[in-house]
């Protein structure tokens, strides 16, 4: 593996080995409740049966337990961005993941990293890049890449020493912009200063505003002093209506001057518009005997933006909440969700069609082991709603099946859809509790259809690891290993998941993907897309054997003509399987894509004529 060592980074040398200030990291959300002992969780159901139970502890050499899918490529963390004497440091976590064409940028307490994945069996860092501060979430679109900071340690210039006045110019929390056009040099040219910090952000394109793009800035830390950065304060709502809590930064990046970058609003989110009240959601603390308790609602974590619909999920900390974001300086709060079971919303996932949205529950903050046998399933879990007109209805949660121990941090962390059409399919982060990738096509009921887990990597003591995220991009799964490093994986068939359904997803191809910002997938006509619906539907035993051996017989006649052959005759085949479909009687439930296949065969039919 190439190693680059450490950029020059704006005429600053920044060194890897630069002793790095003692501070605390963002504190986990407030401790939350816990209930007594639960003996018939899914997870103790599934302990005496799932590889997962049991696996042996190490850092490399960890116990493995997969099912469907294999491990193709891993990195370890590189030289600078661990401390081999304190692996569960925060100040040296990896965390998020974005990646562009051909490279993967990774974030990371102590700065980020890019990674060369043209071939993801083999990939390669590239660069690293000293710049503390926090979480280091990363977004990218063009030349650009967007960093969140919200630690007090950060600085403007990067630097690795940290800041120790209580008030200082010097230092730096909120979102900061490099041009990466030259990736080996990247150069910090803007550092939008905010009240909170970043601890996470998201990037907003509006379709109707060519010469902006907006960033979402979504601060959890404490409100800084109005001495080091104006206007800022603390203060609640009945005592300064101008408080810094109950609100989001909404920052304009101007693409032909993006130095320019300033926060252009504070939406009210969370506010009543009909009082004026500005904290009118979950006020804080549980929902009664043997519930959880909630965050108070002052803030977001994460906010999913899914422009092509004009649709936002704001996962803010008491609420899951529903935006309108046609107009993305002014985003308007749609719907809002409380739930008993959760202790902090931290993220939102929507699927494909924007019918459905997941929010996550980060139950102890994501450094607490709560996917113990005795963990109730609904906490730290996944909730899973229909939209439907505007509204979120609850359908169901799902949590990793399999147990952990009391030294693996575990809970619902971050994931995004895999692209096989016709399902919705996710594939999520459980910290030490690996990754899981489940189908939530019917939102009542999900299932598990694919997981990768280790062993924890301390036999005797918690400590923080894990993936922090895992995502589809471009026909694999990259995971965010906090301590152990990146890991490249690729799905394999099964019952649950055909060759066809994996290779359709395979060729639904992104230049950019940000984690928070979802976009829109599609599907060509194609014999191979039509393949993956036609087996959807035998899974279902959805097709009388004739009509099915039909389709495939057309899929089969068509491939062939695409090279050689009547492609007049191919066609017309299809269209005939295509009206036989027509006829067949099926459910609600495999119905869309009983029509979907045969959309896709008429498609077919009219790119050979």
């Amino acid at each position: 593996m190439m190693n680059r060592g450490l950029t020059v980074l704006a005429g600053l040398m920044l060194t890897a080995s630069a002793a790095v200030q003692a501070q605390t990291p963002p504190p986990p959300p407030p401790a939350q409740a816990q209930t007594a002992a639960q003996p018939q969780t899914a997870q103790t159901q599934a302990a005496g049966t799932d590889p997962r139970v049991g696996l042996k502890p190490g850092i490399e050499d960890a116990g493995v337990a997969a099912k469907n899918m294999e491990l193709v490529a891993h990195m370890p963390r590189p030289e600078g961005f661990f401390d081999p004497k304190a692996l569960g440091d925060l100040n040296y976590a990896n965390s998020d993941f974005a990646f562009k064409n051909d490279t993967l940028f990774q974030g990371n307490f102590h700065g980020f990293n890019f990674y060369n994945i043209e071939d993801p069996r083999a990939p390669k860092l590239r660069a690293s890049i000293a710049c503390p501060g926090g979480q280091g979430d990363l977004s990218v679109y063009g030349n650009l890449l967007f960093m969140s900071v919200e630690q007090p340690r950060g600085r403007v210039d990067c630097g690795t020493q940290g800041v120790q006045a209580a008030v200082s110019a010097e230092r730096f929390r909120g979102v900061r912009i490099f041009d990466i056009t030259d990736l080996d040099k990247p150069r910090q040219i803007a550092a939008v200063q905010t009240c909170r910090g970043s601890h996470t952000h998201t990037l907003v394109v509006d379709p109707d505003d060519k010469a902006n793009i907006y960033i979402y800035g979504s601060g959890t830390g404490g409100v800084r002093s109005a001495e080091e950065l104006a206007g800022c304060s603390g203060l609640k709502p009945e005592e300064d209506p101008n408080t810094a809590l109950f609100s989001i930064d909404v920052i304009q990046v101007p693409l032909a001057a993006p130095q320019t970058a300033k926060i252009v609003n504070r939406p009210r989110i969370f506010g009543d518009p009909a009082t004026g009240e500005i904290a009118a959601l979950w006020k804080g603390g549980d929902h009664g005997p043997g519930t959880q308790r909630t965050s108070t609602t002052n803030q977001c974590h994460d906010i999913t933006t899914y422009p092509e619909i004009g649709l936002a999920a704001g996962a803010c900390s008491g609420n899951g909440i529903l935006l309108d974001i046609k107009d993305p300086i002014n985003p308007k709060r749609l719907d809002h969700v409380s739930d008993k079971n959760f202790a902090y919303w931290h993220s939102a996932t929507f699927n494909n069609d924007g019918t459905k949205v997941i929010f996550t529950d980060e139950w102890g903050g994501g450094t607490q082991p709560r996917c113990r046998a005795t963990d109730l399933p609904s906490w730290g879990a996944n909730a899973i709603f229909d939209i439907v007109d505007g509204k979120m209805q609850f359908r169901s949660y799902y949590k990793l099946p399999a147990p952990q121990t009391d030294v693996e941090n575990c809970v619902a962390h971050n994931g995004s859809l895999i692209p096989v059409p016709g399902r919705d399919i996710m594939v999520q982060a459980w910290y030490q509790g690996g990754l899981s990738v489940f189908d939530f096509t019917d939102s009542a009921n999900p299932v598990e259809i694919a997981y990768f887990d280790r062993g924890p990597i301390d036999a005797a003591k918690l400590t923080t690891a894990g993936y922090w995220s895992t995502y589809w991009y471009n026909g694999h799964i990259y995971g965010a290993e906090i301590a152990r490093g990146v890991d490249i994986f690729k799905l394999k068939p099964s019952e649950q998941l055909s060759a066809n359904e994996i290779a359709a997803a395979e060729a639904v191809k992104w230049n950019i993907f940000n984690a928070q910002h979802q976009p829109k997938m599609t599907w060509p006509p194609t014999v191979l897309v039509a393949r993956a619906y036609l087996d959807q539907v035998n899974r279902a035993k959805a097709l009388p054997a004739a009509d099915a051996a039909a389709v495939k017989s057309a899929l089969d006649r068509a491939e062939r003509a695409q090279s050689a052959g009547d492609k007049r005759s191919a066609a017309a085949e299809l269209d005939k399987a295509a009206a036989r479909l027509a006829a067949v009687q099926v459910d609600a439930t495999i119905g869309p894509r009983v029509q979907a296949l045969a959309d896709t065969l008429k498609g077919i039919g009219a790119s050979l004529r």
